[in-house]
């Protein structure tokens, strides 16, 4: 415990969580407090009663929108040097924090079937209704990791709000059960459910908690070393230590069901754009180039030399532009 309050005040010391008074508070006697992270502007919101947290760039009257999507274990903060960048290339940017990650509200899974509150459609439908009562205009929504399936899940049941999706190093699914053989299954559900159910999976989450192994972890993912930084590992792990954190992680290790990437990319009502680290040891892009590659609603497939799991964070002086770039030639189509 004082290891974890130690670190949330070295966060908080380095200034990087901020409250200023809003200009409205000027005149009169009570401030309105307005919260920015990382000098980005705090929105909270709620979703079917729970409490969710995203950042978002200044606004302008007219300029498209971008929603940004975190992967498992993420949050919006991963996406702190892209805001800024993304904004000033032309759109109002938002990045948000799903259900049971970050700083959002993390409802216990046990009190509910089995995956019913972690799942692609549910974190979809949040995406879909975040869109239309706080960005309220159409999106080009960029996502990391298994934040792609929900991205698509969102364009799927939603094209009208849903101009294009970007997926970085979408998660392959290499747990999923169709991709496990038919011998493994038994063992695999058997090794989850003790995870899930069981003293052993918290146990199992205290040891990774903890900013030496989530640096370690960092360093596997990442292609380009030196962008692990003792900032990074504060920004995924602080949110890990919050209540509740724990039996979300175990909830969604064990879960091996849904909707494969190539069936939702191919449903895809929405140009898809993918961005690839060569270098990512956990999402294998020769995989993925021939998955994704011949799915004609995947417009363009980019990699990245000497770039791993995370693109937007590892290299956002390359990404930034591409993003930009793909979402632009799509608004041009638009207008």
């Amino acid at each position: 415990m004082q290891a974890q309050a130690a670190l949330q005040r070295r966060t908080l010391n380095r200034g990087r969580c901020v409250v200023r008074a809003s200009s409205a508070s000027v005149s009169t006697t009570t401030a309105v407090p307005t919260y920015t992270r990382f000098g980005h502007e705090v929105v909270n919101w709620t979703y079917s009663g729970h409490k969710i947290r995203a950042l978002k760039s200044p606004t302008k009257p007219g300029q498209p929108a971008m929603l940004l999507v975190h992967g498992f274990g993420g949050n919006a903060d991963h996406f702190r040097k892209n805001i800024t960048p993304l904004y000033e290339a032309g759109y109002n940017v938002y990045a948000i924090d799903l259900l049971g990650y970050g700083f959002s509200d993390k409802p216990d899974p046990r009190n509910a079937p089995p995956h019913s509150i972690y799942n692609f459609s549910n974190w979809g439908q949040q995406l879909v209704e975040f869109t239309e009562q706080v960005i309220g205009q159409k999106v080009h929504v960029v996502c990391n990791s298994v934040g792609g399936l929900a991205g698509l899940e969102a364009a799927i049941a939603r094209p009208d709000l849903v101009q294009t999706v970007q997926l970085l190093d979408i998660s392959l699914r290499g747990l999923h059960e169709k991709r496990t053989p038919s011998w493994q299954r038994p063992l695999v559900a058997s090794f989850q459910r003790l995870l899930r159910e069981t003293s052993v999976g918290e146990a199992f989450f205290g040891s990774v908690a903890q900013a030496r192994t989530v640096k370690n972890i960092l360093g596997q993912a990442y292609g380009r070393k030196d962008a692990v930084t003792d900032e990074l590992v504060e920004c995924i792990l602080q949110p890990g230590l919050q209540p509740g954190a724990v039996r979300v992680f175990l909830d969604f290790i064990s879960y091996s069901f849904g909707p494969l990437p190539e069936d939702l990319i191919a449903r895809s009502p929405v140009p898809v754009g993918i961005i690839w680290g060569e270098e990512d040891p956990w999402e294998d892009v020769k995989q993925a180039r021939q998955m994704f590659g011949p799915i004609p609603t995947v417009k363009e497939f980019v990699t990245l030399k000497g770039v791993g799991h995370c693109p937007q964070d590892e290299a956002p002086e390359l990404v930034n532009p591409l993003v930009a770039q793909f979402c632009r030639k799509y608004d041009a189509a638009a207008a």
